[in-house]
């Protein structure tokens, strides 16, 4: 750690007993009290608390304005079939709004531009870091509205740790997890496996999924550090249609990787990283077909490989005190070949080209923060960004941070976020229009947060307003041909952002946030209330969580059929340590029974039930 982010963390917990230190909202480690913007972090307590084979489940309690859709018990899928939409403040993932990454390398499918959110296992999480605003100075299109980064884990100590997690549920639902972590001198490993599979609480509905992970690190000196990684999934999902609808063969097999490798370093007055990444993806969906409406099953099958790659490098320098610059350069690739197998009717043995193009992204940025005085940040940052098809981008930010007495900070900030079109938009199926540019916003925020009776009990609130323009909507061609996707859409929303978490023994802990959304034009899963309450009771061997969580104004389908869900929802998990090197735990989902949907059609399943045991080995330095 460099002798200025110890000064900073060492300053802060005089004031908050603790100073929490992220990477999301600026490329080198800060305390996220100098950064004007709001980053919400889920550490690895809160992931191994909730006993969750995903990681989204748990950002949706925990992170205010954010919020996943699920169909089912298990499983999110993709197509016609899909679900674990991730939206933030009423922008999207699902239309490449809002950016996942892991360890900072973006995750998006090159064709389609959105996450998968399948790959995003609990395993892989060391913390998650939350930027709930536009990142597009740091992380160019795609993180208009956010960004979720998955930092990965690592060993701190020498010694070798096991852990297998196994459990077994409702509707024959099954989850498992090895992992394997050693670090020894200089070196150190992680290697996770994974098996997860249920039937579905509706006929075919059933999901089984395999995952896989590996880290290796080597610190080569004092200052110089490298490590890489491979991360693969691969799911096969089955989507019955909507009930008033039932669909038969509707069946993916999806394939998912990710591989990268960085090079580090960290001085005393500066830090950086040089890093490659490559993602990919082979999907085979067939889209069935409903018999009630006279249909057959298709000819076709969708079929798709592909890809990004991209080179990350930044120096982050502190050239006097208070001050720090950190220099940027991105270079991305993505796209992918689509088509369609016929494997019946009079075209069998054939394929029709959809699509086979790959664009680039070159980008420069410069950040800059500033200590005015001990109780005034500066931040500001500009961001060139040039795409091989569209042109260039500048997308500047800039904000202020306030450190007042009695441990309080306000923020302000106004930051522009991007999105360049995908290729699906402008190559792929009616109504595409390869003669789209651009969509863009800006945010503007403000933030209040306080830590009291030395760092036991803290409370945050945000207020922001979104301004966005040219958003790509599809609606009838000027020329009367049909639909066409075009730069006509606009979006003004306003929201309210409440957070708060209270340690109140050794034993009890509480934690709540709340989340209001304002939307001129309604989108589907974004919620106009939401809403957690949790508590957390640790005493000996045991260990027992319960959460409620209140969705209000939900809407599941918009347009001339438009329909709003709200529903409670309670959940309880338990674990109990039987030895040294054992826990049995359980968990209960929407024990209320609630009916309710968040796709349209699609019922989630009344009260879920798992339980199982988790085997933990530790090996000390010898």
């Amino acid at each position: 750690m460099s002798q200025e982010l110890k000064r900073d963390t060492l300053d802060t917990r005089k004031v908050y007993k603790i100073g929490e230190v992220v990477v999301t909202g600026s490329r080198n480690e800060t305390n996220v009290r100098h950064l004007s913007q709001t980053v919400s972090v889920v550490n690895r307590s809160k992931i191994n608390q909730a006993l969750q084979a995903s990681l989204l489940p748990v950002l949706t309690e925990q992170i205010p304005g954010l919020f996943v859709t699920s169909r089912g018990i298990m499983g999110y899928g993709v197509s016609d079939g899909a679900a674990g939409g991730i939206s933030l403040r009423g922008l999207s993932g699902s239309t490449a709004q809002l950016m996942v990454m892991i360890d900072g390398h973006p995750q998006y499918a090159g064709i389609f531009g959105h996450p998968i959110a399948d790959a995003y296992q609990s395993f892989l999480a060391e913390r998650v870091e939350v930027l709930r605003g536009p990142a597009s100075v740091l992380y160019g299109s795609n993180a208009m509205g956010g960004v979720v980064n998955i930092v990965t884990r690592k060993m701190q100590d020498d010694g070798m740790n096991t852990n297998f997690r196994a459990g077994y549920g409702s509707y024959n639902t099954l989850e498992t997890e090895l992992t394997n972590c050693i670090r020894k001198g200089r070196f150190s490993s992680i290697v996770s496996a994974s098996y997860n599979r249920t039937d579905g609480h509706r006929p075919d509905m059933g999901f089984e999924q395999y995952g896989g992970y590996a880290k290796l690190g080597y610190e080569m000196t004092k200052y110089w550090n490298l490590h890489g990684d491979l991360n693969v999934t691969h799911f096969n999902a089955s989507y019955p249609g909507p009930v008033d609808s039932p669909l038969l063969d509707g069946d993916q097999r999806i394939t998912r990787g990710m591989t990268s490798f960085a090079v580090k370093n960290r001085y005393e007055k500066t830090s950086g990283a040089i890093s490659f990444f490559y993602n990919w993806g082979n999907h085979w969906i067939n889209d069935g077909y409903t018999p009630s409406a006279g249909e057959g099953p298709q000819d076709d099958r969708f079929n798709s490989r592909d890809n990004m790659m991209g080179v990350s490098l930044y120096q982050s320098t502190q050239f006097f005190k208070g001050n720090r610059i950190t220099l940027g350069f991105d270079w991305f690739r993505y796209g992918g070949h689509a088509w369609s197998e016929y494997v019946s009717g009079e075209n069998r043995g054939t394929t029709s080209e959809l699509v086979d193009k790959h664009e680039n992204e070159l980008a420069g940025y410069i950040e800059l923060r500033q200590d005015i005085s001990p109780w005034l940040t500066f931040n500001a940052g500009l961001r060139v960004d040039h795409h091989s098809r569209i042109g260039t981008e500048w997308v500047p930010q800039t904000g202020l941070a306030f450190h007042l007495p009695h441990a309080i900070e306000l923020k302000a900030s106004a930051s522009k976020g991007f999105r360049y079109p995908i290729l699906r938009e402008m190559y792929m199926f009616p109504p595409q229009n390869p003669n789209l540019q651009p969509e863009s916003m800006w945010n503007y925020e403000f933030a209040f947060s306080q830590h009291l009776m030395e760092g036991q009990l803290t409370y945050g609130v945000n207020l922001f307003y979104i301004d966005g323009k040219n958003l790509i909507q599809t609606l009838p061609n000027s020329n009367g041909s049909g639909m066409l996707n075009q730069n006509s859409g606009k979006i003004e929303n306003t929201g309210i952002e409440i957070q708060s978490a209270y340690r109140i023994n050794r034993n009890w802990s509480v934690d709540g946030n709340y989340s209001f959304l304002h939307m001129k034009k309604p989108i589907i899963a974004a919620p106009q209330h939401k809403l957690y309450a949790g508590a957390n009771f640790s005493l000996g061997r045991w260990n027992v969580s319960t959460g409620v969580q209140y969705i209000e104004g939900l809407y599941t389908s918009v347009g001339e059929k438009e329909s709003k869900e709200d529903f409670v929802l309670w959940n309880l998990r338990a674990s109990f340590r039987v030895g040294k090197w054992m826990d049995i735990w359980a968990r209960g989902e929407n024990l209320l029974a609630q009916e309710y949907e968040i796709n349209a059609g699609y019922p989630m399943p009344r009260a879920t039930v798992m339980a199982g045991f988790n085997i933990k080995l530790h090996t000390p330095k010898r």
